[in-house]
């Protein structure tokens, strides 16, 4: 083959992944949900070579973007040895998003995820998803949970079955089915580029003084949440997926130096998600990437009785008004 299309979604992560060592390995496991509607599309075509090297043109939204390419190289340079033709062609890869792009909602794990996808689907048959895992991980950490449906472990923990710092695993048939089908409306407190990425959040935590305590919190929580999800549980899993995101900007504020992704329009979303849950026992809950945005999280069958306030009361407290709704969807696909 010598041209390819796949389109990756982006995953929001329970049990967050904060701090990483050698290459690409995370400091704690993690568990996500694979989304739907979030996600990259990427076109990757190979031809005659011109220059010598790694000689690579990639094309964010229609437009040359050498930012990325620079990144892109690098990337294709650590996998030489795994495929040979991106040493013998020009690759012209095209890719999009449909969400807004460095605003905390994983844009490099949809975009590493497709490009690891077609990577793998070039040299034709099916595509093992966990070779595609690990070199998705090696462009983005989180980009390695992206390859699967619905439900992703990535991180050793000894009682995980074949869990791995190399490649994530898949997880939903562990799962209660409710959690196969759930709804995530992204509520945009701002879909500005933040102003510290999260390769640069990580290396803070290589000297963050809460670091020990939080990898211990992290493996704890794993283990508290699986058993959540196995039995339905879930008010359960709202406080510990509501722990972990506070956790996580917790360990920003703590970091030397120190930063704030979260925007006064987060926390007001916060106090109304937290009132209504508390007025209508209704199972909402919240969690958020490495940004501003929430993530609002809540079974399917509720879906039509809360809508009408999520229009009410959160959407006026957007960006613009705008929500993006998501739910748990299916993985990779060929375009």
């Amino acid at each position: 083959m010598n041209s390819i299309s796949y389109q990756a979604p982006s995953n929001i992560a329970l049990v967050k992944y904060w701090g990483k060592q050698g290459n690409q390995l995370p400091l704690n496991p993690s568990i996500s949900f694979t989304l739907s509607a979030c996600r990259t599309e990427t076109k990757m075509a190979l031809s005659e070579k011109i220059e010598s090297g790694m000689d690579v043109e990639l094309f964010f939204e229609g437009k040359r973007n050498e930012v990325f390419e620079r990144k892109i190289i690098a990337f294709f340079q650590k996998l030489e040895g795994d495929f040979p033709f991106l040493r013998e062609h020009k690759m012209v890869i095209h890719s999009s998003n449909t969400f807004p792009h460095s605003s905390g909602i994983a844009s490099s794990a949809s975009s590493m995820a497709a490009l690891a996808m077609c990577l793998c689907g070039i040299e034709g048959g099916e595509v093992d998803l966990k070779k595609a895992s690990y070199i998705a991980r090696l462009g983005s950490g989180s980009a390695c949970r992206s390859v699967y449906p619905q439900i992703a472990v990535w991180g050793k923990n000894n009682t995980i079955s074949n869990s791995s710092d190399e490649y994530a695993i898949p997880y939903a048939e562990e799962m209660d089915e409710v959690f196969h089908s759930f709804c995530d409306t992204i509520l945009i407190a701002s879909s500005g580029e933040k102003s510290v990425s999260s390769r640069a959040g990580h290396a803070l935590m290589d000297t963050n003084r809460f670091a020990k305590q939080r990898f211990a919190q992290a493996n704890e929580n794993l283990i508290n949440l699986i058993g959540a999800m196995r039995e339905g549980d879930l008010e359960r899993f709202g406080e510990i997926v509501e722990e972990e995101a506070l956790t996580l900007h917790a360990l920003m504020m703590t970091s030397n130096p120190s930063f704030i992704l979260m925007k006064p329009a987060t926390l007001l979303m916060i106090d109304e998600i937290r009132k209504f849950r508390e007025d209508t026992k209704h199972s909402v809950y919240f969690t958020l990437d490495a940004g501003p945005n929430i993530h609002l999280l809540y079974p399917a069958s509720i879906q039509s009785a809360i809508s009408p306030w999520i229009d009410e009361k959160l959407k006026p407290l957007c960006e613009n008004g705008i929500m993006i709704k998501d739910q748990v969807g299916h993985g990779p696909s060929t375009i």
